[in-house]
């Protein structure tokens, strides 16, 4: 079985090359790649994405697989060797149950959908994205046809970002949640409001950057392996462990987008930088899920980034960066500042108080596309509707509101639920964090990492795609996803900064 399974780890090694080559077009796509190379960039994507599919479903993998079941169920489970024949197989049936051809199609219009966004997205004109939208729509319900055995359509488009995730369990928790946070912002709202204005006013562009880069570096962000890049919406894109590179976008006119967007794919990359090297060129090389991957971005950005120790380090830095502008502004009046909480159209640009209601709008929008509920043309018009009623707010233009996101053009229906999961896995995380490590909040005023990343690296990081993700958050923490962390987390740090009745 030695011989099998060097021959298995051999294709799966040749499969990973190719889909990296890919991830590097696609990582030009969205930064550097001029507009009109859409066309050309569309063909590249889709052959590659053809030999991928070939090469994921080949008669080859799957007797390998076969031969290699037995020899798997001898292995202590938990094992890299076991884990990667389990998670493979899985992997090879689900990709054999989509056409090639299918897949050259979906990777084509996507990338030319991404183009239209930009577009579209600057001009603020959905007109210019409707029909790109409609053919991907078109190609998520297809898609979820391949798959008969789910028990709704929109458990195959959750599960590629979330495996064994089910739509039920995901209403479920965020009908549990939805009240809680209605309520804790209601309370909010009840109490004086907090000043931020000192936020919004001009902050050179350049020393932003630079802040930021000193934030992320102190972190652990490795620059050997990774850089960073302007982007109109940030992202990650993970080519290898060993090349691994983040993007953010600068408001010369608000502090927050920089900061908080650095600090959260620098938490995505810190996750796919800390996969144990063993498991590199395996297939095992990702994280558990989107949700577990939100959980890292969203507590640097939020637990350490938004919280007081961290800027009781970092604020006399800022001030010396921007004397003009926060000189004189305290560091209480400042840390209320970046956590006042405003419902805002914007999600990336949302408190945390108010973040998962976005998310919970746009899964209920999905699931009605996907259903065939609600058409393409009505998006524009239900969105703004659909804001009003879960934010209280109405987007000014289309760029505010159906357009302000690019996971559609990119065909990822399916992966905004992840957002608010990740919310709450990183809360219970935390919870075990400040457990094991007491002093965690002296080392982040002191701008000490080391130990939070560590303890990161061990129970999270190292695992890369070996355990799915409800069975990862149990194993570290004890329980499945669930929201109260969360929500004890929330209610905390708010009633602390507006007080209580």
């Amino acid at each position: 079985m030695d011989k099998k399974l060097a021959q298995l780890k051999t294709m799966l090694a040749e499969i990973v090359d190719l889909g990296q080559a890919a991830a590097i077009l696609g990582w030009d796509q969205q930064t550097y790649m001029p507009p009109g190379a859409a066309e050309a960039r569309g063909n590249q994507q889709a052959l590659l994405s053809r030999i991928l599919q070939e090469w994921s479903t080949s008669p080859k993998l799957g007797k390998l697989l076969d031969q290699l079941k037995p020899y798997a169920e001898s292995l202590d489970p938990d094992s890299d060797d076991a884990r990667l024949i389990k998670v493979t197989a899985r992997d090879f049936a689900k990709a054999t149950c989509v056409p090639t051809e299918f897949v050259v199609e979906f990777t084509k219009v996507t990338s030319r959908a991404n183009q239209a966004w930009v577009e579209a997205r600057q001009k603020s004109d959905f007109s210019i994205f409707q029909p790109h939208l409609e053919k991907i729509v078109q190609l998520r319900q297809e898609y979820a046809t391949f798959f008969p055995e789910v028990k709704h359509p929109y458990d195959a488009l959750l599960d590629d970002f979330e495996p064994g995730m089910k739509t039920e369990e995901v209403k479920a928790i965020f009908n549990a949640l939805r009240p809680l946070q209605v309520e804790l912002i209601k309370a909010i709202s009840a109490r004086p409001q907090v000043d931020n204005t000192f936020l919004h006013q001009p902050f050179d562009e350049k020393k932003q950057w630079d802040f930021g880069v000193e934030v992320i570096t102190k972190f652990g962000y490795d620059w050997h392996r990774g850089r960073q890049d302007h982007a109109p919406h940030p992202f990650t894109s993970n080519i290898s462990i060993h090349d691994v590179r983040i993007t953010t976008r600068v408001d010369p006119n608000f502090f927050n987008p920089m900061i908080f967007g650095t600090m959260h794919e620098c938490g995505h990359a810190l996750y796919d930088m800390g996969i144990a090297p063993r498991l590199d060129r395996t297939g095992l090389e990702g994280g558990a899920s989107l949700a577990v991957h939100e959980s890292q971005s969203r507590m640097w950005e939020n637990l350490v980034g938004r919280s007081l120790p961290f800027w009781q380090h970092f604020y006399p830095r800022l001030q010396e960066i921007f004397p003009g502008q926060l000189g004189n502004v305290s560091l209480d009046k400042f840390y209320k500042g970046i956590n006042r909480v405003q419902p805002s159209p914007i999600r990336v640009e949302a408190d945390e108080a108010t973040y998962n209601l976005h998310i919970m709008l746009r899964l209920e929008i999905e699931i009605a596309v996907i259903e065939g509920k609600l058409a393409v043309k009505e998006l524009p018009e239900f969105w703004n509707t659909k804001t009003k009623e879960y934010l209280g707010v109405t987007p000014l233009n289309d760029a505010q509101g159906v357009l302000q996101d690019i996971h559609w053009a990119l065909g990822a229906f399916g992966y905004f639920s992840t957002y608010a999961l990740g919310n709450l896995v990183s809360a219970q995380l935390w919870e075990k964090i400040n457990q094991d490590i007491p002093d965690l909040a002296e080392q982040i005023r002191a701008g000490k990492f080391e130990g939070l990343l560590g303890w990161l690296r061990e129970k999270v990081h190292d695992h890369g795609r070996k355990f799915q993700p409800q069975e990862l958050v149990q194993r570290v923490t004890g329980s499945k996803i669930n929201a109260m962390p969360y929500m004890h987390y929330l209610q905390e740090k708010f009633e602390q900064i507006y007080g209580r009745d």
